[in-house]
């Protein structure tokens, strides 16, 4: 059994490394395992961030090699879920000191992540892109652009892209200091558009922080959330980056932090969860091993 904050849970599927790959296997599944009626109708969406994978040895609380396992962790929960898609939310790989080395590390890790789920969405964040390049990380795991949305059911999605320093240039080939993120000007005129031309119930997924001033925030995150209030469309933001379960409710926007699934040895140490949206926009997070559990109705803090 698998430890889901508050709850025990069972499994629909098995998911294990062979070989080095992540392999899913089908299993039986216990009527007393199945979601209720309607926690079924939801919206289900699989969230983990701050994989930092990497072929080398721990370096502090990191432990670069354990993310496979806790990654299939992961998959085998996301498997008997089904959710409609997947997002990593930055920092899916580590550091590297070549491009070559840096684009094993993604090769390596985009390998397990790409059997989770057909639909999957990542954010760059600062360790993405640090020795490659905002197009070789997106050519490495087939997405096409760092920011941009989506619409599921009732829903809008909105991926942000904050590796961009003060000057407006992109964050690669080590040209930044990571305590300086920013959304440019484009990008946030893009985000006001994108948000006015919607008429559902949105959420946004991003890797720094649009909740805090300090060296994990966006350091223009003020204009951020005054274009995400001026909307009055977003439901949530979930972000990674300061590697800590956090969560402030601004404005009557919900910013979740989620906690690193790099931190600590062995799957004690793992972290990811299960997003139920419902219709009424209601949102319920499902905490794995380290991450917290939220649920939040429209208009309630």
């Amino acid at each position: 059994m698998r430890k889901e904050t508050g709850t025990t849970v069972g499994w629909g599927r098995r998911a294990f490394l062979k070989d080095g790959a992540l392999v899913l296997a089908a299993t039986a599944v216990s009527p007393a395992s199945l979601l209720n009626a309607e926690e079924k109708s939801d919206l289900k969406v699989g969230l983990i961030t701050d994989l930092h994978y990497a072929d080398k040895a721990p370096s502090g609380t990191r432990h670069y090699r354990a993310t496979p396992a806790k990654l299939a962790e992961a998959a085998e929960e996301f498997g008997r879920q089904k959710p409609s898609f997947v997002v990593e939310l930055g920092d899916f790989i580590d550091a590297a000191d070549s491009v070559k080395a840096e684009l094993g590390y993604l090769k390596r890790i985009n390998r397990d992540f790409s059997t989770i789920c057909k639909n999957r969405h990542h954010v760059l964040g600062n360790h993405c892109v640090y020795t490659l390049r905002k197009q070789e990380f997106l050519e490495g795991v087939g997405q096409k652009k760092s920011y941009y949305s989506f619409d599921v059911g009732r829903f809008h999605f909105v991926v942000l892209d904050s590796c961009f320093r003060s000057d407006g240039v992109p964050y690669g080939r080590k040209n930044f200091e990571w305590t300086d993120p920013n959304i440019p000007a484009a990008e946030l005129d893009w985000l006001r558009a994108d948000l006015k031309a919607t008429s559902k119930q949105t959420v946004v997924f991003a890797h720094q922080r649009l909740d805090v001033s300090t060296h994990y925030g966006v350091k223009n995150g003020v204009a951020v959330r005054k274009v995400l209030e001026a909307s009055k469309k977003v439901l949530a933001v979930f972000q990674g980056h300061s590697h800590v379960n956090d969560h402030k409710d601004i404005a009557g926007i919900h910013y979740c932090t989620l906690v690193a699934m790099i931190e600590g040895p062995g799957p004690e140490n793992n972290g990811y969860s299960l997003m139920s949206l419902a219709d009424d926009g209601t949102i319920r997070i499902k905490g794995f091993r380290k991450q917290s559990p939220y649920q939040w109705r429209p208009g309630v803090g």
